[in-house]
């Protein structure tokens, strides 16, 4: 058998699922959302705007916020467990923050549903300890709830980038910065950082991706309008039979992942060149 017939079957079933699962869906998608009753068009793009543009952009606002506060807190808990003294609280820190990573995010909206609730497990347990009482409780379940979700679910993912990033960097440069007496933060932030960036906008970008297409954790938190677009297209669906909005709003969140990976391509170009 020739060689390159049986690098092609071996490659024949990867390439199936991925023509079955992502290419006829997005195809299907894409031409779906420029069909208005047979014909080509861009009315359902008109609907969908009209209908849902603060949705629009509140998803992209909650998902910016997201991506920036994951950010924040995978460098912090990467520069710790590069840069900590304390052996202990390194151990345990690299053992605990990994456990969101393997909880679904249905599973996630749920935890939450019930934990960020007026009446949850959050607000019972300041009431017990005295820091509130029952007329200061608030509820958390709205966009607040949303971000919540989304930067304790992602936070392990992108922090275990940057933390394997972080451990590969030369011990030297950063042990000279300690004999010279730059503080933890400055050697996190002028010396660690800057290297581990790319790794940092990989992470977050994938994380972009994955929140504008998650739908259980807006459906069981954020029961309020406006929402995320997922959940938008769901309710255009169940409750209209409308696939061409939908589709209309899955090619314009196709299009807001898009802008932000041809942003960092071209900035990993730019640095190549």
């Amino acid at each position: 058998m020739p060689v390159p017939f049986l690098g092609l079957l071996l490659v024949t079933p990867a390439l199936l699922v991925v023509t079955l699962l992502f290419i006829v869906p997005l195809a299907s998608s894409i031409t779906g959302a420029f069909d208005v009753d047979g014909n080509f068009g861009i009315g359902n793009f008109q609907k969908a705007f009209e209908l849902y543009s603060s949705d629009i952009v509140f998803t992209i606002v909650i998902v910016l916020l997201s991506s920036v506060l994951i950010g924040l807190c995978s460098i912090a808990i990467g520069g710790y467990l590069t840069l900590g003294n304390n052996p202990r609280a390194v151990s345990i820190l690299k053992w605990l923050y990994r456990w969101p990573l393997f909880i679904p995010f249905i599973v996630v909206g749920q935890i939450l549903r019930t934990f960020l609730a007026k009446n949850g497990l959050m607000n019972s347990m300041l009431m017990e300890s005295g820091i509130l009482t029952a007329a200061q409780t608030i509820s958390f379940l709205d966009w607040r709830g949303i971000v919540i979700a989304f930067v304790w679910k992602q936070t392990p993912f992108v922090t275990l980038l940057i933390a394997g990033a972080m451990a590969s960097l030369d011990r030297a440069m950063i042990e000279s910065a300690r004999n010279l007496g730059a503080s933890r933060l400055r050697i996190l932030v002028e010396i660690i950082l800057p290297q581990v960036l790319p790794t940092l906008l990989v992470g977050l970008i994938l994380s972009f991706v994955t929140m504008m297409s998650v739908l259980s954790v807006p459906l069981m938190i954020n029961a309020q309008s406006p929402t995320m677009i997922t959940a938008s297209m769901a309710f255009r669906i169940n409750a209209y039979g409308d696939y061409g909005v939908a589709n209309a709003l899955g090619v314009i969140s196709l299009m807001t992942t898009s802008v932000v990976a041809w942003i960092h391509l071209r900035q990993t170009m730019r640095e190549h060149r």
